[in-house]
């Protein structure tokens, strides 16, 4: 019995230690529930966890001009303007579709701060998606919204949309994953943020997974370049 009662205590100290460990994380959250607030408090050992595995990601070597120009691309943004994107030429550009109820949605804050320390040098564009495991059901204006107060994101959002392989499959998806198009490559998003760069010559260069930090040094460097 003394045995069970230390266990339960154990328990008992480990549960409330986390609890406060999230209100912490999260003092400054807003509109967010308590599963979120629990993932954006384990983001860092999922983090952790992840670089301890295999990336996932692809490059493209010789980066030869796409068979479809990325400049004839546009998307609508949620607060209904159209960005087309002949007015990025001569910036590197990283596509992500992303997701506020994801594991990775911590990401957010690292895309924010990647698009803010380069931002002579590239454009971040965020996709919104509900395509796994629907972890994207908000509105285009509830996500703005959320972004912007949970995360400080001002990097532009793409309407909701779909962004893996299917007849819904939102046209900017459908080059990054048509080799047809963009010259080499056919992996759609492994998960939500997932991330695609495309050079200031609008050469799809680089995939990279939802594993790998926008900030790492695996993307610091691409963008560097």
């Amino acid at each position: 019995m003394k045995k069970q009662k230390r266990l339960i205590i154990v328990l008992l100290l480990i549960v409330t230690s986390f609890a406060v460990y999230v209100q912490i994380v999260n003092r400054n959250s807003k509109q967010m529930t308590y599963r979120q607030k629990i993932l954006k408090a384990v983001y860092p050992v999922l983090m952790w966890f992840s670089n301890l595995r295999s990336k996932d990601g692809n490059m493209h070597a010789d980066h030869k001009p796409p068979n479809v120009s990325f400049y004839t691309l546009q998307g609508e943004l949620n607060n209904g303007k159209t960005l087309d994107f002949a007015a990025l030429k001569g910036k590197k550009v990283m596509v992500v579709n992303t997701a506020s109820d994801c594991g990775f949605t911590n990401q957010f804050a690292e895309l924010q701060e990647l698009a803010e320390k380069f931002k002579d040098e590239l454009v971040v564009i965020g996709f919104p998606a509900n395509d796994f495991k629907e972890q994207e059901k908000k509105s285009d204006a509830d996500i703005a919204e959320f972004c912007k107060v949970n995360y400080g994101v001002t990097f532009p959002l793409i309407k909701k949309s779909s962004v893996i392989k299917t007849p819904a499959q939102h046209p900017v998806f459908q080059w990054l994953t048509d080799p047809e198009k963009n010259g080499w490559n056919s992996k759609p998003p492994s998960w939500n943020f997932s991330k695609y760069i495309i050079n200031e010559e609008g050469v799809l260069t680089n995939y990279f997974g939802p594993t790998t930090s926008p900030i790492g040094k695996e993307i610091v460097n691409v963008i560097k370049d």
